[in-house]
């Protein structure tokens, strides 16, 4: 069996960073605008922490302003969509993203619905959800559009494909499986009810895994050839108690059959930033009705 193509987040990232940032030089030098992104952090979680700068470090070398609001975990759900409203009307933020998880006592659904919608960069208003499932123009969940542009990196005409996406999230799995079929592909998606999930999976040309349980698509459940896109982290324990990260596929195994993978880490997750980063880039340009600058809709030519 020929080895798999090992598909490089890190790589492609960068190769969208770059693409981003000649974009966002572009709009200033034409308009005299410069793309802002707003985060929101709620509370003092480490992993979220880490996230957020990785944002704001990442918008700051694409020539973007970075605008950094932290609050305490305390912070009523009045006082972040006081926050949130201003952020709507300021005309420096193009893009707003409000790191979750929130804490408990804040209505998550409330904080989102009440983001402008031209300013969700993540992608989770309803109103962004629903231009999605309508086949409109609509800024799509950075995840998942980065899981497209992977794949379409790999094989640029998937129309006609069977896809499987394995997961039904509103983060993860109900957008891909709508980016997949906006791209004509036949798509499947599944979940602990479906019934012989390994044969399912086995079908698949495309097969998306975003169940967050590890490694718990085997070797044989893929078909040979087939693209593997693993979205899954999950930390584990290992006998030197350093623990590991691993995604939801089992790696060695599938990459005995596969035709393209995505490792964990290292695969999807680089491409989450810089999808951020590239609608961000779409909103501002959306809001300012600029039609001249280009904005990445795939990986740009290694």
């Amino acid at each position: 069996m020929t080895a798999p193509i090992v598909i490089d987040g890190k790589e492609a990232s960068a190769r969208l960073k770059t693409a981003i940032a000649v974009s966002v030089a572009d709009l200033k030098a034409k308009h005299g605008i410069t793309p802002g992104l707003a985060t929101v952090l709620v509370g003092e979680d480490p992993a979220s922490q880490v996230y957020v700068r990785s944002k704001q470090k990442t918008a700051t070398a694409a020539g973007m302003n970075s605008f950094q609001h932290d609050l305490p975990a305390s912070t009523s759900q009045a006082d972040l969509l006081k926050l949130v409203h201003q952020l709507n009307a300021d005309p420096a933020v193009h893009g707003i993203l409000v790191q979750l998880p929130l804490p408990k006592h804040i209505d998550q659904f409330a904080v989102i619905s009440a983001l402008s919608p031209a300013k969700d960069v993540d992608g989770l208003h309803p109103e962004r959800a629903g231009r999605l499932l309508a086949g409109g123009d609509a800024l799509v969940a950075c995840t998942p559009t980065g899981c497209l542009m992977l794949i379409t990196d790999v094989m640029p005409n998937i129309a006609g494909k069977n896809a499987v996406v394995l997961g039904r999230s509103v983060l993860v799995g109900k957008p891909v499986s709508l980016l997949l079929l906006n791209e004509n592909c036949t798509v499947t998606m599944a979940h602990s009810k479906t019934t012989d999930l390994p044969g399912l999976c086995r079908s698949a040309d495309i097969l998306v895994a975003a169940v967050g349980r590890p490694e718990m698509v085997r070797g044989d459940w893929i078909k040979k050839g087939a693209i593997v896109i693993d979205v899954g982290i999950n930390r584990v324990a290992t006998p030197d108690g350093k623990g590991k990260l691993v995604g939801d596929v089992h790696y060695a195994e599938a990459a005995q059959v596969a035709g393209a993978i995505t490792p964990v880490p290292g695969g999807v997750g680089p491409m989450t930033i810089a999808c951020l980063m590239v609608n961000t880039l779409k909103a501002a340009c959306a809001i300012h009705a600029v039609t001249d600058v280009a904005v990445p809709t795939r990986l740009p030519p290694r």
